[in-house]
């Protein structure tokens, strides 16, 4: 785990990584809330479409009811996401590659909207995690 605690350490710009790691969602999310951040998990096999992955992303990232599961929404609710205990929030994006094979070009929009607030200055750090095999994105590097 590295890279990860690179990361939550501060050594590493939280942001959107390829993360390839076999650890268990149960002992990154130890990790992850052990270092004082909040973690998120989604599990993309399931997702088709954009509207899964905005379904998902939401559930995962416990957004209101009122969410709209549109990029709009995405964004709004991705700025809300402040954790009030925590350093941080990981949020921990299983079986990307499915969907990003599948609509590159939704793929990059959620993308483009997710490093909207990972780079967003004076908010809690927030980084995301893509696990597992996907095509290469020239925007998402590895983690260490």
């Amino acid at each position: 785990m590295s890279g990860l605690a690179a990361l939550l350490a501060g050594r590493i710009v939280p942001g959107t990584y390829r993360w390839h790691s076999g650890f268990p969602v149960a002992d990154v999310r130890h990790a992850v809330e052990h270092a004082g951040w909040r973690f998120a998990h989604h599990d993309g096999r399931a997702d088709e479409t954009r509207a899964d992955v905005l379904a998902g992303l939401g559930a995962a990232l416990a957004f209101p009811a009122y969410y709209g599961q549109n990029l709009d929404a995405l964004a709004d609710c991705l700025r809300d996401v402040v954790p009030a205990d925590r350093t941080g929030t990981v949020l921990l994006w299983d079986a990307w590659g499915g969907f990003a094979r599948a609509d590159e070009h939704s793929f990059t929009r959620v993308l483009h909207v997710i490093g909207g607030r990972t780079g967003r200055e004076g908010s809690a750090p927030f980084a995301v995690l893509l696990r597992g095999e996907g095509p290469e994105h020239e925007d998402v590097p590895p983690l260490g």
